[in-house]
């Protein structure tokens, strides 16, 4: 196997475990997880992981300057992006939440035009248009039946925060990633982001009935914490090693597919023209901001 085969199986895999995530934390917070305590959950689960492999792995240390930009970096990656996320897929279904995850290059985008002063032009300024035309479109009218969520306008506004606040991560973590190993990078994330959600989602995780919470549940935790949130960084690390920016930024595209197919098929979701024209709109946003990339 070519090490570029590799990449592709690393960066496949890791788009299969995002897409079937929507539906499983979903089942999750359904009835016997609060949102804010499964971020504890998660956060906790994962920081104890990456400080785990630290340890087996080349002590770095942290420039006194760094340890604020590791703060701003999980204020926005793990604070407002976590508890956003998982409160607003709480309340809205998992094809609209994954449906508006995509929404995130588009934001980095902007977000590199207004801080970076990266430059602009018609395919970029088009997919800006038509993705915020299809996230508008899925907030404003994504209730679509039973199955939709108990507040789907807000689910999908807090889905699209998150979006907004992982884009602004991205570009915070970019030039603490050149400094630092992956390791060492999540490692303090993830420690930052735990004092920073703690308040916010300790009163939940406290009043949690532990003898009421079945296996399956249990499992579906595990699979959260581990594969959603540890397993997956290290995919996408390995197959950036071995991919093109431009060919791992296609993968962002399987994951409203696979989480469409995988909560139809368990019937955890219903498809609709709504969710259907709002992604068709998001997709050829997302796709002409990376083809914008691509000819650059």
């Amino acid at each position: 196997m070519t090490n570029r085969q590799k990449g592709i199986l690393f960066a496949f895999a890791a788009a299969l475990i995002y897409g079937v995530t929507f539906t499983i934390a979903k089942d999750v917070m359904k009835i016997h997880i609060p949102s804010f305590a499964f971020v504890l959950m998660r956060v906790s689960g994962a920081m104890a992981v990456f400080w785990l492999l630290s340890f087996f792995t080349k002590k770095e240390t942290i420039a006194k300057p760094d340890y604020f930009k590791f703060f701003t970096a999980a204020l926005f990656g793990i604070g407002i992006n976590m508890m956003s996320f998982l409160k607003g897929l709480s309340y809205t279904s998992p094809i609209s939440a994954s449906v508006l995850m995509i929404t995130a290059p588009i934001f980095v985008m902007i977000f590199s035009f207004l801080f970076l002063k990266n430059p602009i032009n018609k395919y970029k300024v088009t997919g800006v248009l038509l993705g915020m035309a299809g996230a508008a479109f899925l907030i404003l009218y994504g209730k679509t039946g039973h199955l939709s969520g108990s507040n789907p306008r807000l689910g999908n506004a807090l889905v699209a925060l998150n979006a907004v606040s992982y884009a602004l991560y991205l570009i915070l973590a970019k030039p603490i990633l050149n400094k630092y190993s992956p390791v060492t990078f999540a490692k303090w994330l993830y420690t930052f982001g735990f004092f920073l959600i703690l308040p916010f989602s300790y009163p939940e995780f406290s009043q949690l009935n532990w003898s009421g919470i079945p296996l399956e549940i249990h499992l579906k935790i595990g699979f959260v914490v581990f594969f959603s949130t540890v397993l997956t960084y290290l995919f996408n690390l390995y197959a950036l090693k071995w991919l093109k920016p431009t060919t791992m930024s296609v993968f962002i595209y399987l994951q409203p597919l696979i989480a469409t197919i995988f909560a139809i098929f368990v019937g955890a979701d219903q498809l609709s023209w709504i969710k259907i024209i709002s992604a068709s709109l998001i997709i050829a946003g997302v796709y002409l901001v990376n083809l914008s990339t691509q000819k650059k």
